[in-house]
């Protein structure tokens, strides 16, 4: 009874299930019985077996269901393989020509004379009777063009205007009541100098306006002041800085590389000063600040200053032989100074004790130890 419905129940799928796929299953189950009754405890696959299930998965889509030999992934595994070497076998034996010297030399000179990009030079190397894809040109064109003049790069315009050139810039600071403290800086490019720095929680258009007449308040305004684009920035300051003979540059926007010199300046503050301390108030931030700058100013070596400070640090010499290197706290010990200070002589002080008298010296007797010095 159970054989028959067994029967009944397969010869109703076959007529469900098409032709193709009845045949693909006959296929598979086939493969893998010529596979299971090879002998050995452990089915030993054949290049012909896997190159079997390879064609037999781009053909159908259910042939995960019926194998059993191995997993699907060792299937997908095998294709992956064949892949690889079916075109590592293809570049080995093809490969990409090699573009002689002449051409190159083609290329270059083309390159020279006229300025041209790929496209163009490939069309001129086209008409020359070289086979070559415009790949290959623009890849040697990338490689042998010139750069652009001096003068027109931006680091070159800050190179020479560094004498008559400074920045401005905002950074903020969180309290400890997690508020923010905006600090505006102002400072040079030819010493690194900060020329002013103040500290507010409310920054507006005529707070920086204010600012830049303490900073300026003489004819000792630079020629030029970089800036960020800022909405606090806006046109009222650049009236401001009108009226003090002072021209306005503004970097592009997510840009901060070109006001490179200002950007490094907070960067310095965080790492060395704000990162170690947690600021109480705007009184405890422009104190932190002034000593910073005083320490930064006066004792802190810049690399690109020849390794001097903004205010020229004199080079120190030991006065003496006896003399020793001595550390001078800055910033309330989190950074150093260090000076040549002369060694203190230490006297030692001999304790007279009484002895024997020698027999040819009388006893000496002192009442007091600077009888025994003076003796």
């Amino acid at each position: 009874m159970l054989l028959a419905l067994k029967l009944i129940l397969w010869t109703a799928r076959s007529l469900a299930v098409p032709r193709q796929a009845l045949v693909l299953e006959n296929l598979a189950l086939r493969q893998q019985l010529a596979v299971a009754t090879r002998g050995g405890r452990r089915a030993r696959l054949r290049d012909a077996d896997r190159a079997f299930w390879i064609a037999l998965r781009q053909v159908w889509t259910d042939w995960r269901g019926f194998l059993a030999i191995v997993k699907p992934a060792t299937v997908v595994a095998w294709h992956r393989r064949a892949y690889r070497a079916y075109w590592r076998r293809i570049s080995r034996k093809r490969g990409r020509p090699n573009t002689d010297a002449q051409l190159r030399e083609i290329i270059v000179r083309m390159v020279n004379e006229n300025r041209w990009g790929a496209p163009r030079i490939h069309g001129e190397l086209l008409k020359l009777g070289f086979r070559v894809s415009e790949r290959t040109v623009s890849r040697y064109v990338r490689a042998c063009r010139p750069k652009e003049p001096p003068g027109t790069s931006w680091k070159t315009f800050l190179s020479n205007h560094r004498d008559v050139l400074a920045a401005m810039d905002f950074f903020t600071v969180p309290t400890v009541t997690f508020r923010l403290i905006y600090v505006l800086l102002i400072i040079q490019h030819r010493r690194r100098k900060i020329l002013h720095f103040n500290v507010t929680q409310h920054p507006t258009s005529a707070w920086v306006r204010q600012q830049l007449r303490e900073a300026f308040p003489f004819e000792d305004a630079p020629r030029y002041l970089l800036m960020d684009n800022d909405s606090i920035f806006s046109a009222e300051v650049e009236r401001t800085l009108a009226g003090m003979n002072v021209t306005p540059m503004r970097t592009s926007f997510q840009s901060p590389w070109q006001n490179g010199v200002a950007e490094r300046w907070v960067g310095t503050c965080r790492r060395e000063l704000l990162d170690h301390v947690i600021v109480l108030d705007e009184a405890h931030l422009r104190r932190l600040l002034s000593e910073f700058l005083d320490y930064y100013h006066d004792d802190r070596t810049h690399i690109s200053l020849g390794k001097d400070p903004p205010c020229e640090r004199a080079v120190s010499h030991p006065p003496s032989v006896n003399a020793e290197v001595i550390s001078l706290l800055r910033i309330g010990g989190l950074h150093h100074r260090y000076e040549w200070k002369e060694a203190a002589r230490t006297a030692r002080m001999e304790f007279w004790r009484p002895t024997a008298p020698s027999p040819r010296q009388p006893t000496a007797v002192y009442s007091n130890i600077s009888q025994f010095r003076s003796a």
